[in-house]
């Protein structure tokens, strides 16, 4: 009954935008002289959290809204709106416009952007720079580091930058913390922790280069659906290994996506769930008859770790970054990524076992809470 209140709880009240995943922008400044063409293109999706998203004039709310918070300045004085914002054709979830700006005569050009500030802390954007035909050195914005000089030499944003970019990433990634909170509640020694982040890591590295590079491109929404599920999945296979129910219910329920996802409806491919509803009861069947998990416990994790690459790669394969400058945002990143990964398991699992050790019970209230967490995510992700 406490595990069902809990998981009732948390799909019940968990906040609308904790189905939002780290917001991203992208915009390209082609600058002649003092006069500069802007292209930006955002999600749909991360537009959705303004309050006015819906309302009758929200294509020129939110072109206002972009001139106002994306601004190149000339010294102290901000570049003049000369071809006032307008939507441009975009893929399916995403949104586009471009407008014009002309500079003073004087002053060195700096970019602003604050993008989100009010609805989205966390937000970065990535601008790309041309000057009279010169691409230059990609910048990437944020809270912290809202404003870049296009004045000087010009290296753009630095290796330890990008590094950490990963680190904040990883740590303002609830479901990728979720998951790994998951996979340490029943690890009983260091050596298991050791595999687990071994197959983790290993796994979204090889997905995340993969994705970044363009040589595999999978439907955002579906990967981050599957994310949600990885979570409920691995959370369940806790409770199930510590009360001992059998797999029918997953079964059944992954089942039972599959059949609302072969009709259409929501944005996780029917195949893929078909696939999960047969991957499920084999995984928590043979979770149940092993004596060591270890080994279990690192395929799991790295199985699903590609699935969690593939949404880490979703924070640069949309910056359509230089040739040159790839490699160096990749490495940065996922070096940040790894810092991050590490630095909250060397702090959890020490926590973690000291507080099950004097209340086991803690791993089943965890795991409820966590499975309930992934329910949710894949729910709004899938369907919402």
């Amino acid at each position: 009954m406490t595990r069902a209140a809990i998981v009732l709880g948390l799909v019940l009240f968990a906040s609308p935008a904790a189905a939002h995943d780290r917001t991203t922008s992208y915009s390209h400044w082609d600058i002649r002289g003092r006069q500069a063409h802007v292209t930006l293109g955002l999600a749909a999706l991360d537009v959705s959290r303004f309050p006015w998203a819906t309302s009758a004039d929200a294509v020129s709310k939110l072109g206002s809204y972009l001139v106002e918070h994306l601004r190149l300045f000339a010294g102290a004085e901000p570049c003049s709106v000369t071809d006032a914002p307008r939507p441009l054709a975009a893929p399916a979830g995403r949104v586009s416009y471009e407008w014009a700006v002309s500079c003073p005569s004087d002053g060195a050009l700096v970019l602003r952007s604050e993008l989100f500030a009010a609805v989205a802390p966390t937000h970065l954007h990535f601008a790309g720079v041309s000057r009279d035909g010169a691409a230059l050195p990609e910048r990437v914005l944020s809270a912290a580091s809202p404003t870049s000089s296009l004045a000087g030499p010009d290296t753009g944003t630095s290796l330890a930058g990008y590094v950490l970019l990963g680190v904040e990433h990883i740590l303002t990634g609830w479901d990728h913390l979720a998951f790994l909170v998951a996979l340490l509640l029943i690890a009983r020694s260091a050596r298991e922790v050791a595999a687990i982040v071994t197959g983790f890591t290993v796994a979204h590295s090889i997905t995340l280069a993969l994705a970044v590079l363009g040589w595999v491109r999978p439907e955002r929404a579906a990967v981050e659906a599957v994310i949600g599920l990885s979570i409920a999945l691995v959370a369940a296979e806790n409770v199930w290994r510590t009360s001992g129910p059998s797999a029918t219910g997953a079964m059944i329920v992954a089942a039972g996506l599959a059949t609302v996802a072969a009709t259409g409806v929501g944005r996780v491919p029917g195949l893929t769930l078909v696939g999960m509803a047969l991957f499920v009861p084999c995984y928590l069947g043979l979770a149940q008859r092993v004596s060591r998990p270890t080994t279990l416990r690192w395929t799991v994790a790295f199985l699903f770790g590609l699935v969690h690459g593939f949404g880490f790669a979703s924070v640069l394969s949309d910056a359509r970054l230089a040739p040159d400058r790839l490699v160096h945002a990749l490495l940065g990143f996922n070096g940040g990524v790894e810092l991050g990964q590490l630095a909250v398991v060397t702090v959890a699992w020490p926590l973690l076992r000291f507080a099950i050790a004097r209340r086991p019970v803690l791993i089943e209230i965890g795991s409820a809470a966590v499975a309930g967490l992934g329910a949710f995510w894949f729910v709004t992700r899938a369907f919402g």
